[in-house]
């Protein structure tokens, strides 16, 4: 999928691509229905520690992040995901990007669950998944420029950084109890750790079967911006978006069950990608 072109006039609804435009609607509707259902609605949906422990809950780390708690949590978790969340599905296309943010989502669930295990108080929000879209855009546009505070001009790479370190001395001292900030820092790491180890992992896993069937090695990716996320725009800008899913799929499958668990058709559809790839 070649990246997203952005224009100067205002970006309306209909504009959103459509995996933020999912999770807005997404959200809009749970935020509706959860007032009509009643106050066991966030029990029930929430992320409960002590429940997904001890009953096995294990749907609430899915579903607490479309709950949240008044209009202004909403709105500023849609603001983050139409800011943020636009410019990297742009980048990696609707089903990387989904995957990405409840993959984060998914991680900041597990920190809260870690960290306070027993606690029975229910966790709402988007901000998990939020926070790790932070960290994709800052380390895809690193020198772009976030008005922190809508006030002080940054560079994404360190609005992320300073956001980190906020969470972090909030969560550590305590300062505000009502606000999950391990669930925060948990999509931020998770989503730190995805880029710079599994995306890497995947390049050179191309560059690894490229030689085994005889293709050219693969450019060697640069340790200090993640531009995996960018060599894999520009290499695929020319592929079927159904194609490269194909091929992230068997390459997924390499990684954790290595070159020998491929069936014939899918080693037939990595030699025609690596003859592609040599032309």
């Amino acid at each position: 999928m070649s990246p997203r072109v952005f224009a100067h006039e205002p970006i309306g609804f209909s504009r959103m691509p459509p995996a933020v435009r999912g999770l807005v609607i997404a959200n809009i509707a749970v935020f509706l229905l959860q007032y009509v259902v009643g106050g066991e609605f966030f029990k029930l949906f929430g992320l409960v520690p002590e429940r997904v422990l001890q009953d096995r809950w294990v749907w609430q780390p899915f579903t607490y992040l479309f709950i949240h708690g008044n209009i202004m949590h909403l709105l500023f978790n849609m603001f983050g995901l139409w800011m943020f969340g636009m410019p990297v599905e742009g980048q990696w296309g609707q089903w990387d990007f989904l995957k990405y943010y409840f993959i984060c989502g998914l991680g900041g669930a597990a920190a809260q669950i870690i960290l306070l295990p027993h606690s029975p108080l229910p966790v709402i929000g988007a901000s998990g998944a939020i926070f790790g879209l932070l960290t994709a855009y800052a380390m895809l546009f690193p020198d772009a420029v976030v008005l922190f505070w809508f006030v002080i001009p940054l560079k994404a790479a360190h609005f992320a950084i300073l956001y980190g370190l906020m969470e972090l001395f909030a969560g550590t001292t305590g300062s505000s109890p009502g606000i999950a900030r391990f669930a925060h820092l948990g999509g931020m790491v998770t989503g730190y750790l995805y880029i710079r180890w599994w995306w890497i992992a995947k390049v050179h896993a191309k560059g690894l079967w490229s030689r085994m069937a005889g293709g050219a090695e693969l450019p060697r990716i640069a340790a200090r911006r993640p531009t995996p996320v960018r060599a894999r725009a520009a290499e695929t800008e020319h592929e079927p978006e159904s194609s490269m899913a194909e091929i992230d799929r068997i390459l997924d499958k390499i990684l954790v069950s290595g070159l020998d668990s491929l069936t014939d058709e899918e080693k037939a559809v990595m030699r025609r990608y690596s003859d592609r790839m040599k032309h």
